[in-house]
């Protein structure tokens, strides 16, 4: 079955969340917490004007803004501050693409903000130290994938071929318009054949409400994972899921085809990937379930959906808006 983990019920949260003072986990998600090796997700509510210290331990990670912005002091082995960041953030991730950071392992981060703010905490089990670095929003390419209802926009920040600055950790952001499709065709990364690549893979899903900013447990989505005969014969555990998500939720891919993950009508859909495996290289190279693959061939021939991109450096994108110069398109996973 997949790992689907509903807001707020998540691992040991409140058993970890010592020291945080009026901050709180929203999520604390260990690579052992999903019985795998690498990928890991903190979601961090932070209060205004009290600095929460946390150690990257083995793990690199991201800090990126869901809302509002934050100052990250990342301090070496030694313990001396190594660098001070500001990031700007964002009023949502369905108003705007972010600044972000990035952390190396063996760590202590202190994050602070002057207003309330939400911070994603995206990481994977690492061997090497990097040092600190920052990623403007403005270097962020955004792409407009798919065709018809299957268009959605991705946030490539974190990948391999924007962002080397890693050794295992890969991110990406996805908004799905209300009533489409992402993650389409179905695709996978296992260790079932014919795959190059073995990832695993969170999904950190935000979905707004009415007034299609603010993340409200009122609308949903679906996520569908599943597996073939070639899990099987990999001795891999059968999956055949159709969930309803809501905001905050959390679904862990640890083997099988993937897709679609649909946004309900009336309900704008994100979700953070985060991805890591232990390939010598980062790569998110994948297979599409052959039976739908063929889709993505069609795409050649439709236009994309006019809602998309809906979001860029410079804030809300869509019909009627100029769209800004970091937008590509693409028709890649």
């Amino acid at each position: 079955m997949t790992g689907i983990i509903p807001a707020g019920a998540g691992p040991a949260e409140q058993a970890r969340a010592e020291g945080l003072g009026q901050s709180q986990l929203l999520l604390d998600l260990r690579p052992e917490d999903a019985g795998w090796s690498y990928a890991g997700l903190r979601v961090l509510e932070l209060a205004p004007d009290i600095p929460v210290r946390l150690s990257t331990g083995d793990s690199e990670l991201f800090v990126l803004p869901l809302s509002g912005g934050a100052t990250v002091e990342v301090y070496g082995p030694d313990g001396a501050v190594e660098r001070r960041l500001t990031l700007t953030g964002r009023p949502s991730v369905f108003t705007h693409v972010s600044d972000f950071a990035y952390v190396g392992r063996d760590s202590e981060v202190s994050l602070s903000s002057a207003a309330p703010a939400v911070l994603a905490l995206p990481s994977a089990r690492c061997e090497q130290r990097r040092p600190p670095a920052y990623g403007p929003a403005t270097g962020v390419p955004v792409e407009v994938r798919g065709a018809g209802a299957a268009t959605r926009q991705v946030n490539n920040f974190g990948v391999p071929g924007v962002w080397e600055h890693a050794e295992r950790l890969i991110c990406c952001e996805l908004l799905t318009p209300p009533g489409n499709w992402s993650s389409y065709p179905p695709h996978k990364h296992d260790a079932s054949a014919p795959c190059p690549v073995v990832n695993e893979e969170i999904y950190y899903y935000r979905i707004a409400g009415a007034d299609q900013v603010t993340p409200s447990r009122q609308g949903f989505g679906v996520h569908r994972s599943y597996t073939g005969p070639e899990h099987e014969a990999a001795g891999l555990a059968p999956i055949d899921d159709l969930i309803e998500v809501r905001d905050g939720d959390v679904a862990l891919i640890r083997h099988g085809y993937h897709g679609p993950c649909v946004a309900a009508p009336g309900y704008p859909m994100y979700y953070l990937n985060v991805l890591a495996g232990p390939g010598p290289q980062r790569s998110m190279a994948f297979c599409d379930d052959p039976a739908h693959g063929w889709v993505r061939d069609s795409w050649a021939g439709q236009p994309t959906d006019p809602r998309c991109p809906m979001t860029s450096a410079a804030g809300p994108a869509g019909p009627g808006v100029e769209p800004a110069s970091d937008i590509i398109p693409g028709s890649c996973r």
